[in-house]
């Protein structure tokens, strides 16, 4: 793990065109919104709208550099806890971005889906989400992944319980179950763990993100926030992810 300077080296600018070892799936924790606003004087909903834009210029980026999962944290279990009416504010967000950028998104072929507890999100929010998802669900390309109103202890623990379940009605026994029965289990089921995982702002934990799925994920972290996170911060990114040997217990 490495702490990123937010500035690209000239000298890497040409080794981005290199896709040969491109992460396929990338995750973000898209951290300092909040703290960006209040260095400017702002109110805390205006780092989230801000936020907001340059989730348009990292999907048109991880496009371009071949990712084909981009998987991003959006809200948390936790995050019910902040103020209700930035609470309020984050839960229009998704509508608003659609408005503006589905069109685009599905004239890029990218695809929309979302993981989490779901049922739990206002009326409003699931609407425009849905209706995203549907609209994107025959794409084929990018896989833009969002995670809202999630908890990976949440995850854990809710596949446990299906789980015992399915051994209790006979659906499933223990001698089956391994590693790869218990992922079938989670919300990612389907998808392939995260290769890399970015957090912006300094902070360097997980917090409570992709637990399981990210055991073997390269982490990579910058003091840059959420807002002031670019293309060319991105590419360092997946440029430290090239130079890395990922081992995985071997030598």
């Amino acid at each position: 793990m490495s702490m990123k300077l937010p500035f690209f080296k000239n000298k890497q600018k040409d080794k981005q065109n290199n896709f040969d070892n491109t992460p396929k799936h990338v995750a973000i924790i898209m951290d300092g919104n909040g703290r960006w606003a209040k260095k400017r004087g702002l109110p805390r909903i205006a780092g989230h709208k801000e936020g907001m834009n340059v989730v348009k210029e990292i999907v048109r980026a991880a496009r371009n550099c071949d990712v084909k999962i981009l998987t991003l944290y959006a809200f948390s279990t936790e995050n019910w806890k902040r103020p209700k009416p930035e609470v309020e504010y984050i839960m229009k967000l998704p509508k608003e971005f659609l408005h503006i950028y589905l069109p685009e998104l599905i004239e890029k072929n990218v695809r929309i889906e979302t993981f989490g507890d779901f049922d739990a999100l206002p009326y409003h929010t699931k609407e425009a989400v849905e209706y995203a998802k549907e609209k994107t669900k025959n794409n084929d390309g990018l896989l833009l992944n969002f995670a809202l109103n999630y908890g990976s202890r949440f995850e854990i623990m809710n596949a446990i319980k299906e789980i015992i379940s399915d051994i209790d009605n006979s659906n499933l026994t223990l001698e089956t179950l391994d590693e790869n029965k218990f992922s079938e289990y989670l919300y990612t089921k389907g998808l392939t763990d995260p290769d890399l995982l970015i957090r912006t702002s300094g902070e360097q934990r997980l917090s409570n993100f992709l637990l399981w799925q990210a055991a073997y994920s390269e982490l990579w972290f910058t003091d840059v926030l959420w807002p002031d996170f670019s293309e060319e911060i991105f590419k360092e990114a997946l440029y430290d992810y090239q130079q890395r040997k990922r081992r995985y217990g071997g030598i």
